[in-house]
């Protein structure tokens, strides 16, 4: 158990980010599963239209610290390259 009030105030600190860091990574989980169900529904212009917004949520998630940056362009480059693969 902390002792120092210091200590007190990271933990509470702590427990709040946590609890946006969470929310961040479900909009990333979210977010991706969308789109490949829509591309394993062979629906490629819903998935055109939700690349974008999966691009936003895994930025947002890099900015935040919440990935790291090559997490982020791989996850970036894998979803570009499932909507390639589908459309051909």
């Amino acid at each position: 158990m902390a002792i120092t009030s210091s200590a007190k105030k990271a933990i509470r600190s702590s427990a709040r980010k946590h609890v946006f860091n969470l929310r961040r990574k479900d909009a990333l989980r979210d977010t991706t599963k969308l789109l490949l169900k829509a591309i394993a529904a062979k629906n490629i212009a819903e998935a055109d239209k939700l690349l974008p917004a999966a691009y936003a949520v895994i930025d947002k998630a890099r900015k935040r610290g919440v990935i790291k940056n090559n997490t982020a362009n791989r996850k970036k480059s894998r979803l570009a390259a499932a909507i390639q693969k589908a459309r051909a």
